[in-house]
């Protein structure tokens, strides 16, 4: 089962606080979200269609409670998916759909539709619109995988009025045109959280907090590692160059002729390769700290850039 399932079924189980207006604004945001109507001759209707068997019950339900009703069901099996199956409830009476066009002000059956916004007066309407919007044009991805969230819908006007809705809950919304349709996404996993507290899907929301928790640890741990594995090899790569200058500078002068502070950080470096900075401090008399440490070994590594540049100008002569 999917994760979109998933939210899915939590939100059908959601109750409506206020019965009359909340049910209208979810059968609002399913009538503007799918826009499905049938302008044949002597055959109007509207039809929404899901996959979603619990969402096909709530519409029925809800329809049947508020306009006393009941809208018509088929269900409908793939011919080559047998196990795939969708539902189709179909409001063709036409008393219930100028009962439901009056109450939204949606001109159905012609060209221009710009529906009425006094439905969405209340907070709780607000949520219960974009609850049966996501529930009848909405997806959302495995959080394991990608953070990401979408309304689809063949109205411009339902698309702006959702991105307007979660502007008003700062949630940042995008519009875009796939194949004919108006997609409203949201892409950041904190606003994907703060949507589904809005629309009631409490069970998922924290199922999405945990993936976040989880990935962040991962991200963390991953910074850490890979920021101790680039220190350990410049470590190395550091002992690796000096240890070879050191060698370059005994056979080339002998270690002897250098001062004995850096005889001796030289002897400390050749026997203890794999010791930190730190380490090799520790080790002098007196001790010494890093930034000392790190100096002497550098005036090694100039000592050798020296005989090394001297050897090349004696062999061009």
């Amino acid at each position: 089962m999917s994760f979109s399932t998933l939210v899915k079924d939590e939100l059908c189980r959601v109750e409506l606080h206020n019965e009359t207006c909340c049910m209208k604004s979810e059968i609002f945001g399913v009538i503007l979200t799918g826009n499905l109507f049938s302008n044949e001759k002597n055959n109007r209707s509207i039809k929404m269609v899901t996959e979603n068997a619990a969402f096909a019950r709530r519409i029925y339900s809800t329809v049947r409670k508020v306009y006393g009703i009941s809208p018509e069901v088929a269900i409908r099996r793939s011919s080559r998916l047998k196990k795939h199956v969708s539902y189709s409830v179909i409001f063709a009476s036409m008393q219930l759909i100028n009962k439901m066009l009056y109450d939204f002000g949606i001109s159905a059956f012609s060209d221009k539709n710009n529906p009425a916004k006094k439905t969405l007066r209340k907070v709780c309407c607000k949520k219960s619109f974009l609850r049966a919007a996501f529930l009848s044009g909405g997806s959302i991805s495995d959080p394991e995988k990608t953070y990401h969230l979408e309304i689809s819908t063949r109205n411009c006007f339902c698309a702006e009025l959702i991105r307007e809705l979660l502007q008003e809950y700062g949630i940042n919304v995008k519009i875009i045109v796939r194949k004919g349709n108006y997609v409203a996404y949201i892409k950041e996993g904190e606003n994907i959280v703060d949507f589904l507290n809005i629309i009631g899907a409490h069970g998922a929301l924290m199922e999405l907090e945990n993936v976040r928790i989880l990935k962040d640890m991962r991200n963390s741990v991953n910074r850490i590692v890979n920021c101790e594995t680039a220190n350990l090899e410049k470590t190395v790569n550091a002992s690796v160059r000096q240890m070879e200058n050191i060698r370059f500078i005994r056979s080339s002068i002998g270690l002897d002729k250098l001062p004995e502070n850096l005889v001796e950080i030289a002897n400390l470096r050749l026997e203890y390769s794999e010791a930190s900075l730190k380490e090799l401090g520790e080790m002098l008399h007196p001790r010494l700290g890093k930034s000392g440490v790190n100096h002497r070994l550098r005036k090694l590594d100039e000592i050798a850039d020296q005989l090394r540049d001297n050897l090349k100008r004696n062999t061009a002569k």
